[in-house]
């Protein structure tokens, strides 16, 4: 029988082409969103293999009572896609701690729960696969989403020592780290800060509105990159970080390249920080 897949964040972008895609292929799939009428038509005529369900990730007691709908439907959960998240623009110093807050509950808390509640039904069927939808943003950072940065290089390291502690279990973990795709995240699901410090023009005003004016003509197409997150699941041996779009993968290669000439060239200076016997 298919893999049972529930997937956050449904009403849009990754989620939605997702659950599109993983129906049409006979998966059964648990559709959420905060509201059900925003993914309604998604499930519209899959009784038999998919259930829509109300969930705000930020609301502990909906998550619960998500999951064990979910396990009443269908029996398990072999895949979790934590996907619910939003961005926010600000430079460092213009960001605001609301704002702040909201995003880490969201992107980091919401994650973080989701994943320990589903975690005991994979570690009793001995199987399952977790992936969590990150970003190129959460292995190099940019001016103006610094603290969208701090967000998926938490959720990049979650991941991680997860997947050191599940594997065994015969539980896989993926990071998804997408660049640009044409989702809804630079438009509505993103706010601005109201705080404008001229200083930051050049630098984090310049790349928000780049990314803004951006927006629906992004390189990443959302169904190839559902596509991507199935394969990956269907593999033997799927990777710990899967990288979709080419301007993710140059990025993350321009990382590997500073980090290397930072370790390199300080090498001298990181191995004196020892004592010495």
């Amino acid at each position: 029988m298919k893999k049972v897949w529930f997937i956050t964040g449904c009403s849009t972008g990754f989620g939605r082409a997702l659950a599109t895609a993983l129906l049409a292929k006979k998966y059964r799939v648990v559709v959420t969103a905060r509201k059900i009428s925003d993914v309604e038509d998604i499930v519209a005529g899959y009784p038999e293999t998919a259930i829509a369900i109300a969930l705000d990730v930020t609301v502990h007691h909906q998550i619960k009572q998500a999951v064990k709908e979910a396990v009443a439907k269908f029996g398990t959960i072999d895949v979790l896609v934590n996907n619910a998240g939003i961005g926010y623009f600000a430079a460092v110093e213009e960001s605001e701690e609301e704002e702040i807050r909201k995003m880490f509950e969201i992107n980091v808390f919401g994650l973080s729960r989701m994943t320990q509640e589903v975690l005991p039904y994979m570690r009793n069927q001995k199987s399952g696969h977790i992936l969590n939808i990150a970003s190129i943003g959460g292995l190099r950072s940019f001016p103006g989403v610094g603290f969208y940065n701090a967000t998926k290089y938490a959720v990049d390291g979650l991941s991680e020592a997860l997947y050191k502690e599940v594997n065994p279990l015969g539980i896989k973990v993926t990071i998804i780290a997408p660049s640009g795709f044409r989702t809804d995240w630079a438009g509505r699901s993103a706010k601005n800060t109201a705080i404008k410090i001229e200083d930051y023009a050049s630098t984090a005003w310049k790349n928000m509105g780049d990314i803004r004016g951006y927006s629906g003509n992004q390189p990443g197409d959302p169904v190839k990159a559902a596509e991507a997150m199935i394969q990956v699941v269907e593999s033997e041996n799927p990777p710990l970080r899967l990288l979709l779009g080419a301007a993710a993968l140059k990025g993350a290669r321009l990382k590997l390249a500073e980090l290397k000439n930072d370790f390199d060239t300080w090498a001298e200076v990181s191995e004196g920080a020892d004592f010495k016997e």
